[in-house]
């Protein structure tokens, strides 16, 4: 484990010092497309309590695990992190102890940043007025991996455009197929359940179930673009009808039009599957 916390770190620091973040584009992905604070920040009687912004909460209570979000404020335990080593964190769930982080952040997807929105969104972070916070540690009844694959060398994100490249770099930072695939046994199915929907999520607001989003007749053939732009960023269904959390429609309310098209864009051309029976 120590060898490849070296040989990741290495990797990052090296990514990170060739990139060339902005402050302003790490606030746009965190506050927007990236939805950080839907599972961040923590979540009052009257909504998200925006004065402890992404200062860590309970996210996720089941038989499986009690997983809490860290603070990423520079009033959490992250101050103490380099940025190599708080980029690392995200992108592949190690700690500089070389623990690994686990569900329901979804690093499946965050491998996929590349190195300059990854420098973006470090940046932003340091940015942040620090919260004083500390989230309890997250307990797993289920065996983790010792990592979510190999060290993640050098990423260099697609051109911004209405294309299926840019839509499906936006889709992963979005982590839209991290609640909306099939179910499996230790996490969602994206290689046989890619967008076809079931997760169930709990809360106060009753039972919410992901909806299949592939282009199947169960899916959003249905939908107009602009029927599925309007679910997407108001949580309206075509009838009026809303729906539930913990979709982060305030957070994607904020994506472009440029972002928001190539997202319906790259969804449209998954392969379609039916609803899970």
């Amino acid at each position: 484990m120590k060898v490849m916390t070296l040989a990741c770190a290495g990797a990052v620091m090296a990514g990170m010092a060739m990139a060339e973040g902005s402050v302003e584009r790490g606030e746009y992905l965190v506050r927007g497309p990236m939805g950080c604070g839907n599972c961040h920040t923590p979540i009052g009687p009257a909504g998200f309590e925006m004065d402890k912004e992404l200062a860590g909460r309970l996210v996720d209570e089941n038989p499986m695990m009690t997983a809490y979000s860290a603070n990423i404020t520079p009033g959490g335990r992250v101050a103490q992190w380099s940025d190599a080593e708080l980029g690392r964190a995200i992108r592949e769930g190690l700690r500089p102890d070389g623990s690994l982080i686990g569900p329901p952040m979804p690093f499946a997807f965050y491998r996929n940043i590349g190195d300059d929105d990854l420098a973006s969104i470090v940046a932003f972070l340091r940015t942040l007025p620090a919260v004083q916070n500390e989230p309890p540690a997250s307990t797993y009844k289920m065996p983790l991996p010792p990592a979510y694959g190999p060290p993640v060398g050098s990423v260099k994100a697609p051109e911004p455009g209405v294309t299926l490249e840019w839509g499906k770099y936006m889709a992963d930072l979005s982590h839209c197929m991290e609640c909306h695939s099939r179910p499996g046994e230790m996490g969602p199915d994206i290689v046989n359940g890619y967008g076809q929907g079931g997760w169930e999520f709990p809360g106060p607001w009753g039972l919410s179930v992901a909806p299949n989003i592939t282009p199947h007749a169960d899916g959003i053939a249905g939908f107009s673009d602009d029927d599925l732009k309007k679910i997407i960023t108001t949580g309206t269904r075509p009838d009026g009808s809303a729906m539930l959390p913990p979709m982060p429609f305030p957070f994607l309310a904020k994506m472009t039009d440029q972002d928001l098209d190539a997202i319906i864009l790259y969804i449209r051309s998954v392969p379609p599957l039916p609803d899970v029976n």
